[in-house]
């Protein structure tokens, strides 16, 4: 079966997961899954070409892979369909960053971003307070759950054999087990609250400096910074490198690979390690200045 004829085979159209689950399942386990071959062509295309249906068709055949990744999430108490379309981000993310010369597949290389995204999702979502935002923490966020051998309050032998199969301390542990067990507060006092802590509520004195006129000055300084920072890196480039990156990415039109290296007559891999190249001096300007 070539490229074409799976491209066929892609559903016209495709609901969000998080409208009609069963039927979005139903969709993607019918997409055919591509051989090691249809992989590298389409990944090539897209590498080299940016030609964004080979990109399309990449993501549209490894969606059932997020599905399953995403199922192992469940007990989180989170909507599925949205754990889907976390994962799904990380899967185009997957895409876009995938070189067909790793060697590896594609499934391979996206099951950390896909991860990734839904783990950011969970932790962003399962606590209005952020329980987890170092390495550590988050591991002790996805694991502690599953080897807690009851419900109870973890004894201090038990955070000692978890922090040893973690390789944390076990104040780690304990801290962790203190932040799941947590209840959230309510920003703002509900109808069935007493006097007392009708008052108390953070939003009868918390300051909401979103439109203070100092940060919203401060915040168009930095983004003029940072605009002229670029554009004095951009000057510090050659002509050729200058021209890529602004066609490359500046440009409302950007130009691919293919194109470029016919007007310079070089190949497409070599406007690749330049337009690299280039990235790499832009940062060190700007980190510089």
């Amino acid at each position: 079966m070539t490229t074409d004829s799976s491209n066929q085979l892609m559903p016209l159209s495709l609901s969000a997961p998080g409208v009609n689950l069963g039927a979005y399942i139903s969709t993607v386990n019918q997409i055919p899954i591509l051989t090691a071959e249809q992989e590298k062509e389409l990944a090539e295309r897209y590498y080299y070409d940016q030609d964004l249906d080979a990109a399309k068709m990449l993501v549209m055949s490894h969606l059932r892979f997020v599905v399953h990744i995403a199922r192992s999430y469940a007990g989180y108490g989170l909507p599925q369909g949205d754990l889907i379309q976390e994962g799904n981000l990380g899967l185009m993310k997957a895409v876009k960053r995938f070189d067909p010369n790793m060697g590896v597949r594609l499934v391979s290389f996206a099951v950390h971003w896909i991860k990734a995204e839904i783990h950011e999702y969970v932790i962003r979502n399962w606590r209005i307070v952020k329980v987890a935002t170092t390495k550590a923490q988050r591991k002790l966020f996805f694991n502690l759950r599953s080897l807690k051998k009851s419900s109870k309050k973890l004894t201090l032998e038990e955070a000692q054999a978890i922090a040893n199969d973690l390789n944390v301390t076990p104040e780690q542990v304990l801290e962790m087990e203190g932040r799941l067990t947590a209840y959230d507060a309510a920003f703002e006092a509900q109808g069935d609250d007493d006097e007392d802590s009708h008052y108390t509520a953070p939003a009868l004195y918390l300051e909401d400096n979103r439109y203070d006129p100092a940060r919203l000055i401060e915040e168009e300084d930095w983004e003029d910074q940072n605009a002229n920072a670029l554009h004095q890196a951009m000057e510090k480039l050659d002509d050729r490198s200058r021209n890529i990156l602004q066609r490359r990415w500046l440009d409302d039109n950007k130009s691919t690979l293919h194109e470029l290296a016919a007007e310079y007559n070089v190949s497409a891999e070599r406007i690749r390690q330049l337009e690299k190249n280039a990235m790499e001096k832009i940062k060190v300007a700007m980190s510089a200045g």
